[in-house]
């Protein structure tokens, strides 16, 4: 059986929500690369790993949903797709709010100030990086709405390590320009999920 992303009529339903979730990106990202560009940048390539490697993953499991033997049973395949096009359109919408939450201080690179207060408001008031949260429920999303066993690990790997790595070089650049309050945040909330991680 064909990935659902490529079968009338979810097709159309899985590309608009595809397309949807990535079009308030473009402008982050085009802003974070110019940031990174700048020599005294703290971003220590970290939109590059994120970006590349979301970038090939996200092409590679496309390129692997067309192979029967990493599918899903069939079965699964439409309850997987419905939960993963919900995922994609759940997490845009949590980084659409973290955008509006942060303001000017939400960039696509690791970028401080000194002056920079700590956000405990909206999804900031649960986690500390909400939007990346939102970032890895769309790679998930995208995963498992294609229907492949291998192409879901692929998105979900790579996505981990390069929010992995980002947070860890942006949680050092902040303790360095925040320093007490941003450490004072570090240990009452945790990093993507409530209460556990």
């Amino acid at each position: 059986m064909r990935a659902l992303p490529f079968v009338w009529p979810y097709a159309l339903v899985f590309w608009l929500a595809y397309l949807w979730s990535f079009a308030s990106e473009y402008g982050i990202v085009s802003r974070g690369v110019e940031g990174v560009r700048e020599a005294n940048s703290p971003d220590r390539g970290s939109l590059r790993l994120l970006l590349g490697g979301q970038m090939l993953a996200l092409m590679v499991a496309i390129a692997v949903s067309a192979f029967k033997v990493w599918q899903f049973p069939a079965r699964l395949l439409l309850p997987l797709f419905e939960v993963g096009t919900v995922l994609i359109l759940l997490g845009s919408l949590l980084r659409r709010s973290c955008t509006r939450t942060l303001g000017e201080y939400f960039t696509g690179d690791v970028r401080t100030r000194s002056s920079q207060p700590v956000i405990r408001s909206g999804p900031y008031r649960l986690v500390r990086h909400p939007s990346y949260t939102g970032g890895m429920l769309i790679f998930v999303g995208i995963g498992l709405a294609l229907g492949s066993v291998l192409g879901l690990l692929l998105l979900t790997v790579t996505t981990l390590v390069g929010y992995g790595y980002r947070v860890a070089v942006e949680e050092r650049a902040l303790v360095a320009a925040v320093g007490e309050p941003y450490r004072i945040y570090m240990k009452e909330c945790k990093r993507f999920i409530p209460y556990i991680v």
